[in-house]
């Protein structure tokens, strides 16, 4: 029997230098959504698997010495892989009261890989988070592919952002973007930038004063602008430095494979050069 929560923010532990960030920035989202907290951990069932060092992975108050016996040894058994995974989840769990926001958390301990994890959970849930150094098979490119949830990817340190850049391309996806940020209480408290790179034509401008105007009405503090660039991710990239700018919000790879294979892909590109918190929605 599934003990997967409905519109819960999930957490993926997957990464351990990524860990105490997934878990403040899930926290950071869960209580602007109202959401309980899902604390993911995906280990796939094989013989043996080069082991991956989470000790140290948490700034707690007891237990720091939890995950250290898993350090010494070159390769786990599934059964050391099945204790490692739980004491993490302990861990993590311990964290999450220690931060006193009265969030309801749960544990998915899962033998699969992260994939099919994110695959179980995607209908459900309101928002995946993961880290930017994911120690699975999939790349993170992949794993953002697949689901047909909005992903927070995080590096380490979370910050929580006061302001966001919300890249609009008046594609359907992000139009779709436009719609959920119109009612999502994620972003309510924060200023967002909604850039669009472009000619500053008609059809443009028009498209952007429409979707700037969609995000006043909906009680979401604003500002608009286009930049006249053909490199998309150097434009967004300086922009968001430019104005220090604490997240990234885009649509997800919505460009056509023949295009990414010609020019290459921006959401690749984007996932490799913010630092910031980055927000994707997915392809519609």
């Amino acid at each position: 029997m599934s003990n997967l929560k409905p519109d819960s923010v999930i957490a993926c532990l997957d990464c351990p230098d990524h860990v105490q960030a997934v878990l403040e920035a899930s926290m950071w989202a869960a209580t602007r959504l109202q959401a309980p907290v899902g604390l993911l951990h995906s280990v796939p069932s094989l013989q043996q698997k080069a082991a991956v060092n989470y000790s140290g992975c948490l700034n707690i108050d007891d237990e720091n010495m939890l995950l250290e016996q898993f350090t010494t040894k070159e390769h786990l058994s599934n059964c050391e892989l099945k204790a490692q995974g739980k004491l993490l989840l302990h861990q993590a769990t311990t964290y999450c009261e220690q931060q006193r926001q009265k969030l309801k958390t749960y544990t998915l301990h899962r033998h699969e890989h992260l994939n099919e994890s994110i695959d179980y959970v995607d209908d459900k849930a309101q928002l995946i988070v993961i880290g930017h150094n994911v120690t699975c098979k999939s790349t993170l490119s992949q794993l953002i592919r697949v689901s047909h949830c909005p992903i927070l990817v995080t590096h380490a340190p979370f910050l929580p952002p006061t302001t966001a850049l919300f890249a609009f391309d008046n594609s359907p996806t992000s139009h779709k973007l436009l719609n959920w940020l119109c009612k999502t209480s994620l972003v309510r408290a924060l200023t967002v930038h909604i850039v669009m790179v472009g000619k500053e034509n008609s059809e443009n401008c028009d498209a952007l004063r429409e979707a700037y105007a969609r995000l006043k009405q909906a009680g979401i503090k604003s500002k608009k602008a286009l930049l006249d660039c053909r490199d998309v991710t150097s434009a967004l990239n300086y922009y968001q430095n430019e104005n220090d700018i604490g997240m990234l919000m885009t649509g997800a790879f919505g460009q056509s494979r023949l295009r990414e294979l010609l020019q290459g892909s921006d959401t690749k590109k984007l996932l490799g050069s913010t630092k910031t918190p980055y927000l994707l929605f997915p392809k519609v």
